[in-house]
């Protein structure tokens, strides 16, 4: 996987996918606008079905690349497709349902200058406040089945340090460093939608970085799940935990566990 090259590099290369969200992505977009302005950043939006822009590219202080896809790709194919267009030192993933009340990424690559930290992400909270399970441990056959009868309802981590490192965090906001990115080869393209974020922070452990979460700060995510109730939705969720279970990843981090 090759970033381009670009004499006036950005800091920071922010990848968002719409699936007909503009209403949304305008959102997330005036908000980098109103809280970003000392950033060097640019926007890749990458329009996963055929839609207009409610704004023209040039409304911001920062350049928006657009990519039209002729045909859907998955969640893991977008942002790779998005990072070969990336000029930035760093490369930021975030749902187009995300949303922010103050400049998030100048803590996160503060703690990201640290070379052993491999992905960090903010906290994530729901519109009303409450804390996202969007930091968790490794899924495993027995958890899963413990979740779907009722009998494991308890979050995986509490969030009273200021930093803390669990198994993945989830892909609705992970912030890399590009050559890390780069490194693992981005996503693994072979999951469509869901457990590309659980492959990938695994990949990243096993590689010898960290994954972490800076709990001072927040980002609220308005969660759009109304669609992921569909048998559809269901299909590749299942794909993917058993492509992930399946997978030599899973194997070596159960090995890396018992060592």
């Amino acid at each position: 996987m090759e970033k381009i090259a670009n004499s006036a590099q950005a800091l920071l290369s922010i990848s968002v996918v719409s699936h007909g969200q503009m209403n949304l992505i305008s959102g997330l977009m005036q908000d980098i606008q109103k809280y970003c302005t000392h950033l060097k950043v640019e926007f890749i939006l990458t329009l996963n079905l055929d839609e207009p822009l409610p704004f023209h590219v040039s409304d911001f202080f920062y350049p928006v690349k657009v990519i039209r896809n002729l045909v859907p790709k998955g969640f893991g194919a977008n942002h790779n497709q998005a990072f070969g267009k990336a000029c930035g030192q760093y490369f930021c993933v975030i749902n187009p349902d995300i949303r922010f009340e103050y400049d998030p990424f100048s803590a996160l690559l503060a703690n990201l200058n640290n070379p052993t930290v491999g992905v960090i992400a903010p906290l994530v909270v729901g519109p009303n406040g409450d804390i996202e399970d969007s930091a968790r441990r490794f899924p495993t056959p027995s958890v899963i089945l413990s979740k779907v009868f009722g009998q494991c309802k308890q979050v995986d981590y509490s969030f009273g340090e200021q930093l803390i490192e669990p198994d993945w965090v989830g892909g609705m906001f992970m912030l890399f460093a590009c050559q890390v990115f780069q490194q693992l080869h981005g996503f693994d393209e072979r999951y469509f939608l869901y457990y590309e974020d659980v492959d990938l922070c695994g990949r990243l452990q096993l590689t010898g970085y960290r994954v972490a979460v800076c709990t001072g700060i927040k980002v609220v995510h308005h969660a759009q799940r109304s669609s992921h109730r569909s048998l559809k939705f269901l299909r590749w969720h299942l794909a993917s935990m058993l492509r992930f279970f399946f997978s030599p990843v899973y194997r070596q981090l159960k090995t890396s566990r018992c060592a």
